[in-house]
């Protein structure tokens, strides 16, 4: 997996853009498919703007974005923002594999 990190109006010190890479990369713990993350930090006035755009196979993308007077806080706001995302996703198409064909005939584990 690829991480991609813009900053716009400033400058990210490699600390930063380090924590910002552990923090992106805990994201394959909830899905495992995911091809990019870009994340992109643009410092208005006195608040960060953090922007995630994360791609998963099949042309599905994640984007989630927050604003915070610290960067590391907006960084963990948008990660628990993108985190439901893919939970949701993940739950969804697994959910659809286990589904049974509709047919007349009940599920046998719904008969108990």
């Amino acid at each position: 997996m690829q991480v991609k990190i813009t900053a716009r109006h400033g400058h990210l010190s490699e600390p930063a853009q380090q924590f910002i890479r552990d923090k992106a990369e805990k994201l394959l713990h909830y899905f495992q498919r995911l091809m990019m993350i870009e994340v992109i930090v643009d410092q208005k006035e006195e608040e960060f703007v953090v922007e995630f755009l994360v791609s998963a196979e099949h042309k599905h993308d994640f984007v989630a974005t927050e604003r915070h007077k610290e960067l590391l806080a907006a960084v963990d706001l948008v990660l628990d923002k993108l985190e439901g995302q893919v939970r949701r996703y993940k739950e969804k198409i697994q959910d659809h594999r286990r589904r049974t064909p509709m047919s007349g005939e009940p599920d046998k584990a719904e008969l108990g």
